[in-house]
């Protein structure tokens, strides 16, 4: 086994970050492009949870898309690690879930209807808020590595 000083631990996790911040930022422009196209296509209804909507299927789309990544990608196995993929991808939907439905659906919620702030500034908003616990998240517990 070798051994990683703490300085090189350092390194090696901010450079995840920067990659999971390249990971969400093309998460976040898909993300945020689903939201205001679902919000858009609502607008001619008179449905109140539009935002709601967005956000779900916002949710959808971006887990698949961060999870794919952040596996390939960010949070790589190193020789003789292995990762459960299911428990792994359930993890991920998890984290995401608390960040991109519980989390955004409360800040949207304060955000909008409380603060009276824009539909579609508000989820801009809930990114600076929820990409760095989410990032926290999916490092100690969803792409933990299984030695």
């Amino acid at each position: 086994m070798v051994h990683i000083s703490d300085s090189e631990e350092k390194v090696e996790a901010l450079v995840q970050f920067i990659k999971f911040g390249i990971v969400g930022v093309s998460n976040t422009v898909i993300g945020y492009l689903v939201n205001i196209a679902t919000i858009f296509a609502l607008r001619n209804t008179d449905v109140f949870w539009d935002y709601f909507a967005g956000n779900i299927l916002a949710f959808i789309i971006g887990v698949s898309w961060s999870f794919y990544w952040n596996n390939r990608y960010v949070f790589k196995l190193k020789d003789g690690e292995t990762r459960n993929f299911a428990a792994s991808l359930f993890k991920t939907y998890m984290s995401y879930g608390f960040t991109g439905i519980i989390l955004n659906n409360i800040l949207s919620y304060i955000w909008i209807d409380m603060l009276g702030i824009s539909k579609v500034v508000a989820p801009l908003i809930n990114m600076i808020i929820g990409v760095p616990i989410n990032f926290i998240i999916n490092k100690l517990w969803a792409f933990r590595s299984q030695r």
